[in-house]
């Protein structure tokens, strides 16, 4: 019988699950940033969908263990990431340069308090902030930066949650905890 036509093992149907996971993830993300960020007059809701969803697809894992593991770096990079970049736009205005400046000093920092695997995530975080704010640059960068770490946190909860409640997430393999 050719591949297209055998009905589904539960070998394919776990290939499916993880694939499943991230999509509806990355919707209800999506759904509950717009959400939150609509609260903020001005600051761009699709933006806030975009970043949660984009959260909820980096923090997604095959199992729970690697999602807690992904989530811890999401939250610790997105603070340090909001962080850097809200400074540099409180004190700068946005600058190609200004930008990577900011980056660098993000993963430098990262490395110096000994957790440089967080610094490419705190780098994408930096770039997200710094662009957001150059569209509309009256808006706050203290409130622009916040918003973009709360919306890293709604879509990393979203996964967080995700994997607890979906079937055949539930435990990691050789693991019954």
């Amino acid at each position: 019988m050719p591949n297209a036509l055998r009905p589904l093992t539960v070998n394919s149907a776990e290939r499916l699950r993880i694939p499943a996971e991230i999509a509806v993830a990355a919707l209800v993300a999506y759904l509950v940033g717009f959400w939150f960020t609509s609260l903020f007059q001005g600051y761009l809701p699709k933006i806030g969908g975009l970043w949660s969803a984009i959260s909820a697809i980096v923090v997604t894992q095959a199992t729970r263990r690697e999602t807690t593991s992904s989530a811890s770096l999401r939250i610790l990079g997105s603070a340090i990431g909001a962080l850097t970049s809200a400074v540099y736009m409180s004190v700068l205005p946005f600058h190609p340069l200004g930008m990577a400046l900011a980056i660098f000093a993000t993963v430098v920092l990262c490395a110096a308090v000994n957790i440089p695997s967080h610094g490419r995530l705190a780098a994408i975080t930096v770039v997200v902030v710094m662009v957001t704010g150059s569209l509309d640059p009256k808006l706050s960068p203290g409130l622009n930066a916040l918003l973009r770490f709360v919306e890293s946190c709604l879509g990393t909860g979203v996964a967080l949650l995700g994997v607890r409640l979906w079937p055949g997430s539930q435990l990691d393999p050789g693991n019954d905890s």
